[in-house]
């Protein structure tokens, strides 16, 4: 049986009359990561809030490992962390001020030694003087990543934590997630509208709509639920042919540049298309299939048109 270390049950949010959460439950095992995602507006961020004890819920429950969290919220901060490239430390200190405040607020033996391990990953020793108002978003996001490791948490909550990264720190930060993972079993709940990067490393994925759990499985099953995929063809031959017997077929397609392209094909009839427009007296030169991805789900939602 998997051990559960954070444990969300029926959560429920009012902002006045309007519901933001409503009634949503959720699990993150050991060393597992679950990513929370949803359009603008959906709760991810009023859940987040209430997860780190900056928000009330209405009604329901959180657990950190087994325990009820607002009955024991000191010694479950202790072994959690957070980050977001939206949050922000102390401005009118340094960096290396801001980190060494963390550390001892955590309780973290030899906290120099850590801080400096964890700078010279995220490459930022250079920052450790420097006021935390006046870096970039980019270093104020990595000085946050260091800021939520720096207790060798066995969760992190993080919401969107490389938005403002260079596409080679968002790579790094990604590799150091997948090896605590693998090394220590690091658990995450992670929020982002990147869906290359929830696929990489989210096992499972939740999709929150107007307060609700609309979707919750693997980035695979998920993405097998759509069973359509755009079609792009290249062919030497009568554009007008091939018009008619698509046309006669109920297929929806356009032309782009010299590609023909289907939009939304049934992937069972692919190849039965493919064969047939070959059948049409001309010679297809080339075939590009776009599978159905996190995001094609993510835009479904967004537009109201997701059916589970």
């Amino acid at each position: 049986m998997e051990e559960l270390i954070l444990q969300a049950d029926h959560l429920v949010k009012n902002f006045g009359s309007f519901r933001v959460l409503d009634g949503i439950s959720f699990s993150v095992p050991k060393g597992k990561i679950i990513g929370l995602l949803g359009p603008n507006g959906a709760g991810k961020t009023t859940t987040i809030n209430i997860l780190v004890g900056v928000t009330l819920q209405d009604g329901g429950t959180v657990k950190y490992f087994g325990k009820d969290f607002a009955k024991h919220r000191e010694s479950c901060l202790q072994r959690i962390n957070f980050t977001s490239s939206f949050n922000t430390l102390q401005g009118r200190i340094s960096v290396a001020e801001n980190l060494l405040v963390f550390a001892r607020l955590y309780g973290v033996r030899n906290p120099q030694k850590k801080i400096l391990e964890l700078v010279r990953h995220f490459e930022i020793e250079d920052l450790l003087p420097h006021r935390f108002w006046d870096l970039s978003s980019g270093q104020k996001t990595r000085v946050n990543l260091v800021k939520s490791l720096i207790n060798d948490p066995e969760i992190i909550l993080m919401d969107e934590p490389t938005a403002s990264l260079d596409p080679d720190i968002a790579d790094k930060t990604l590799s150091l997630i997948e090896q605590l993972k693998k090394k220590r079993g690091l658990s995450l709940l992670y929020t982002s509208h990147n869906m290359q990067e929830i696929t990489r490393i989210c096992d499972e994925v939740i999709f929150l709509d107007a307060g609700k759990i609309v979707a919750h499985d693997t980035p695979l099953g998920l993405t097998k639920q759509v069973r359509v995929a755009q079609l792009q063809l290249a062919f030497e031959g009568s554009r007008e042919t091939v018009e008619r017997y698509l046309l006669s077929e109920n297929q929806k397609f356009s032309f782009l540049h010299d590609y023909l392209v289907l939009i939304d094909t049934e992937e069972k009839l692919v190849p039965k298309i493919i064969s047939q427009i070959s059948e049409q007296g001309v010679e297809v030169t080339d075939i590009d299939i776009k599978k159905p991805t996190l995001e094609d789900i993510f835009l479904q939602i967004a537009r109201g048109n997701y059916v589970s």
